[in-house]
C-alpha cells in the first residue's frame, strides 16, 4: 500500500437516528459541528430488524437537505423485496445516492430473517432495482466476522458482496492496524480494486468499548485493555490516552495507503473532532 495525497482521502461520520426530542436537538448541533468538516457523507443506523427505520428515513432526509450527502443503512433482516423496493424508491426521489447495505443481526425472538439471507443478495436486488443510482457501501471484517464458520468463508463472502455490485467497503473498528493491512493485501491479490475505508472507533470509556467489541467481534489487544482497566475510573485519563492511541492509528493508516476514514461517532462531535484534529 502506498500513501494518497490528502485530498484524495474521503473522510465520513456515522450517527444513530435519535429516539427522543432532546436526542434530536443534540444531533443537529453535533451535525452542524462535523459537516464544518466538509464530510464525503453521513452515515445513518437503524435499530434491530429495522426498528428505526422510519428514524432512519427522516434523520437521512434531513441530512440531506443540510447540503452534505447522506448514507441510510439497509438491512436484510425483517426486509421484503417489497419493502426494500418502495424504500429506495423513496429514497432516490429525496436525492440520496449512498446505501450502506448490510446483513444485519437478527433480534432475540425473531426466528424469520426476511426475503434476503446475505448481504450480497440485497446489494444483487439493489442493482437490479436501481442500476448504477447509488454508490453501494458494505462491511469488511479485518478481524474476521464472529459467525464466520472460518477467516477463508468470511473472504468468500466479502468477495460475493463485490461481485454483486458493491462500490466501497468500510470496516469494521480495529486497533491492530495490521489485520486492515493483511486485508487489503488479501483483497489486492484476488483482484479486488474497490475503496476498503477503515471504520474508525474513538475510545472514551471502557465499560461501554468492552461491551460493544464483544457484541461485534473487534479485539482489544491486551496491552491497550490492560492500559485502559488501569485508569480506573478516570474518565478524563481514558479520554485523553485514547486520543493518542486513535490518532496515531488512524495516521498509520493515512500513510499507508487507506483512501480515508470513517468514523462511529456515537452521535458525539468532541472525540471525533480531536482526532481530526491531532491529525492535521
Amino acid at each position: 500500500m502506498q500513501s494518497q495525497p490528502l485530498s484524495a482521502q474521503l473522510f465520513s461520520f456515522e450517527f444513530y437516528p435519535p429516539k427522543t426530542e432532546e436526542g434530536a436537538a443534540s444531533l443537529q448541533v453535533v451535525h452542524s459541528k462535523l459537516a464544518k468538516l466538509n464530510p464525503d457523507f453521513f452515515s445513518v443506523t437503524f435499530g434491530a430488524g429495522g426498528s428505526t427505520r422510519d428514524k432512519t428515513f427522516d434523520t437521512v432526509v434531513d441530512i440531506q437537505t443540510k447540503g452534505v450527502a447522506a448514507a441510510p443503512h439497509l438491512s436484510c433482516v425483517a426486509s421484503t423485496k417489497t419493502n426494500i423496493r418502495a424504500i429506495l424508491n423513496d429514497y432516490q426521489a429525496n436525492g440520496i445516492s449512498k446505501i450502506v447495505a448490510l446483513r444485519g443481526d437478527l433480534p432475540s425472538g425473531m426466528m424469520s430473517a426476511g426475503e434476503f439471507r446475505y448481504a450480497n443478495e440485497l446489494v444483487e436486488f439493489i442493482r437490479q432495482e436501481t442500476g448504477d443510482h447509488f454508490q453501494i457501501h458494505v462491511a469488511a471484517y479485518p478481524e474476521v466476522h464472529p459467525q464466520a464458520a472460518s477467516a477463508a468463508e468470511d473472504f468468500k463472502n466479502f468477495k460475493r458482496k463485490v461481485a454483486a455490485g458493491a462500490s466501497a467497503a468500510i470496516t469494521q473498528y480495529f486497533y491492530n492496524a495490521e489485520a486492515y493491512f493483511y486485508f487489503v493485501d488479501l483483497c489486492e491479490k484476488d483482484g479486488i480494486d474497490i475503496p476498503i475505508v477503515p471504520g474508525i472507533m474513538p475510545i472514551t470509556q471502557y465499560a461501554q468499548l468492552y461491551r460493544f467489541s464483544e457484541m461485534c467481534g473487534a479485539d482489544i489487544p491486551r496491552w491497550l485493555r490492560k492500559r485502559l482497566e488501569g485508569f480506573g475510573d478516570d474518565r478524563d485519563a481514558i479520554q485523553a490516552f485514547g486520543r493518542d492511541v486513535v490518532t496515531k492509528l488512524c495516521q498509520r493508516l493515512l500513510d499507508n495507503g487507506a483512501p480515508g476514514l470513517h468514523f462511529y461517532t456515537m452521535n458525539q462531535a468532541a472525540p471525533t473532532l480531536a482526532i481530526l484534529e491531532n491529525l492535521k
